[in-house]
């Protein structure tokens, strides 16, 4: 386990949900968790934070950021918001987090 640090408001802000797909499912096999995380958020901030908040060793964290498309509502053109995920790989022998039990 990873030394316990304390939990601050601003883990929260970092971290702001799983991102839960058939992808990140299969992710999930390999030791890996995906969530959705602030656009301006680094990676050290976004290891300390799921160090912080799930009490796991990360060995890893990959960022993806996915723009917002161009879409059309009643004849109105309007983009929908830019998304940046966080693709978390835990350290060796670290048991998986179970995102689907909430914090």
């Amino acid at each position: 386990m990873a030394k316990k640090q304390e939990i601050d408001a601003r883990h929260y802000d970092v971290i702001l949900a799983p991102h839960i797909t058939e992808k990140a499912t299969l992710a999930s096999e390999h030791n890996a968790v995906v969530f959705k995380v602030a656009n301006d958020a680094t990676k050290p901030q976004i290891k300390e934070a799921v160090e912080a908040i799930y009490d796991r060793k990360v060995a890893a964290v990959n960022t993806v950021v996915v723009k917002g498309k161009t879409k059309r509502w009643k004849g109105k053109p309007y983009k929908r918001s830019d998304v940046k995920k966080a693709v978390v790989t835990l350290a060796e022998g670290q048991e998986s987090i179970d995102i689907t039990s909430g914090i």
